[in-house]
């Protein structure tokens, strides 16, 4: 079965959170809580926990993961950034926000998407999951942990009822909501919320007619 790490949802304890981050490192497949609901994790370019994660949801190949970055320095580097997308992440991170943006050198062409070399990224505001990619130090891969009926989880428990001993650790910070992120393109020059969901769009400076 999943360990278990619990973890306190406002005041995430260091030494669990670096328990965490050796995990990753070690390539285990670890469940998360964040901004929307649990997701599932793994070390940046380790990609035999990647496809593990991918036979986990039942992903083919046109999934792509999202990079979760520590603040908006760290997007710089996996990731183009004009000037107008700059003043709108750094209104919006961290939140509860998934960016789409052309993927910047430093980035794998396994990790960007094939054709248009774009990359999803967000720096979230859930104190847990901030707290690991701090402890890792660079940025890790993530999906959202969805039930086989397609429902996102919000609970650990439902995580280990799900998963079982498909993930290696699950951290527990509590209840999530399932509300997604918003989802917004930032690869034009007028940026477009390709997914409506936690993250006002308001909050950003966006309206509705923005919605793709």
């Amino acid at each position: 079965m999943s360990e278990l790490v619990h973890v306190h949802a406002e005041t995430p304890q260091p030494r669990r959170i670096e328990k965490v981050a050796r995990a990753l490192r070690a390539g285990q497949v670890t469940a998360y809580p964040t901004d929307s609901s649990y997701g599932l994790a793994c070390a940046m370019g380790d990609r035999s926990a990647m496809e593990r994660i991918r036979q986990i949801r039942g992903l083919d190949r046109d999934h792509f993961f999202t990079l979760v970055c520590r603040d908006l320095s760290e997007i710089a580097q996996y990731a183009k950034v004009e000037n107008p997308s700059f003043r709108l992440l750094k209104s919006a991170t961290p939140g509860a926000y998934t960016f789409v943006l052309k993927a910047s050198k430093q980035v794998p062409n396994w990790l960007a998407h094939p054709k248009r070399k774009t990359i999803g990224i967000r720096v979230p505001g859930h104190p847990v999951a901030r707290a690991i990619v701090e402890a890792l130090g660079e940025p890790f891969m993530t999906v959202t942990a969805v039930a086989d009926d397609g429902r996102a989880l919000s609970e650990a428990t439902e995580v280990r009822e799900e998963f079982d001993r498909r993930v290696d650790l699950i951290v527990d910070g509590g209840a999530t909501g399932v509300e997604p992120t918003t989802v917004v393109d930032l690869t034009d020059a007028v940026p477009r919320i390709l997914r409506a969901g936690k993250g006002s769009a308001e909050a950003i400076g966006l309206d509705q007619d923005q919605i793709a």
